[in-house]
């Protein structure tokens, strides 16, 4: 080979080398804009504001696998990551965990399978998320995994709040699907954690959002883990008037835990037709959601039985 044709050579390969780099720098431009999209605003309401939960639920496993699969190609994009277990966390919620709550008594079999489904979904949003906060803070995780929260915490700033909200989600969703896992038990005080952090820089994030999951552990849980039913109604008062009155969540929350707990079925009933009373074209963002629960109030109330050992009243 000649000296020229030598030079030649090493000239189309430069110029096939620069072109590969090329291709990648624009592959990767082209999943961090997509990503950054669907991470971003650019859904709108286009799932929240739904009216047809069914249409929702038959999109939303494609949506959940795009979300994975640019995150695959760009695992350090932290917004994606929160995008993708946030999606996760939704659909595990809203068309897992609740139909799964909704089975007839003697589909036992059916509705465990549902649960644990649901905890596994949760598990892996929450994974997700975790993985968008480890690309923010590296050492979050390692910290948060040995139960140095505050350390863990201290890494954290303002900003991280949706992160923490969202972990905090999954993480007591997932107890909640299985609470005889003793792993998700001992975690559940590190997600109340998460949640009081957002709660400290913001108490009225997601206008009642961290309330409304409050609700629920307060009212459930014993007072040596923080449970207490002041706490839990304290939580429903703001969380009711940080949202207007215009989500059917927090009257779930309070009748379930602590009006199933109390045996007060007249305050069940007097919750759950708050929560049917309200319209649901009122609040767009919170449309598919407050469907979805009201579902489930028309539901409660029609097994109301199934909670109660006396018709009516306190016991």
């Amino acid at each position: 080979m000649s000296r020229g044709t030598a030079r030649a050579g090493w000239g189309v390969a430069g110029l096939l080398f620069a072109g590969v780099l090329c291709s990648c720098s624009i592959n990767q431009l082209a999943v961090r804009t997509v990503g950054g999209f669907l991470a971003g605003s650019g859904q709108g309401t286009v799932f929240t504001g739904d009216d047809d939960p069914e249409l929702v639920r038959d999109a939303l496993p494609f949506a959940m696998k795009t979300y994975e699969s640019l995150l695959d190609a760009d695992p350090g994009n932290a917004p994606l990551a929160l995008a993708t277990g946030r999606a996760f966390v939704s659909y595990a919620f809203a068309f897992v965990q609740t139909p799964a709550s909704m089975l007839p008594a003697g589909q036992v079999d059916e509705q465990k399978a549902g649960y644990l489904r649901a905890k596994k979904l949760f598990l892996r949003g929450r994974n997700y998320i975790l993985q968008g906060l480890e690309t923010r803070h590296r050492g979050f995780r390692a910290l948060l995994d040995r139960n140095e929260v505050a350390a863990a915490l201290k890494l954290t700033r303002r900003d991280d709040a949706d992160y923490l909200y969202w972990t905090a989600a999954a993480w007591m969703a997932a107890f909640s699907a299985d609470p005889f896992d003793f792993s998700l038990i001992v975690a559940v005080p590190r997600a109340v954690a998460l949640l009081q952090q957002v709660n400290a820089w913001d108490d009225a994030y997601g206008a009642g959002s961290v309330q409304e999951i409050l609700i629920s552990f307060y009212g459930g849980a014993p007072a040596d883990m923080g449970g207490g039913e002041d706490k839990a109604r304290a939580a429903f008062q703001r969380a009711v008037t940080l949202c207007g009155g215009r989500r059917a969540g927090p009257y779930l929350a309070l009748a379930t835990s602590v009006s199933v707990k109390n045996q007060n079925a007249d305050e069940f009933r007097d919750l759950l037709g708050k929560a049917l009373a309200i319209d649901v074209n009122a609040d767009v963002p919170d449309r598919l959601v407050n469907i979805i629960n009201q579902r489930k109030a028309r539901w409660l109330l029609e097994h109301v039985d199934d909670f109660f050992l006396t018709e009516g009243g306190e016991s």
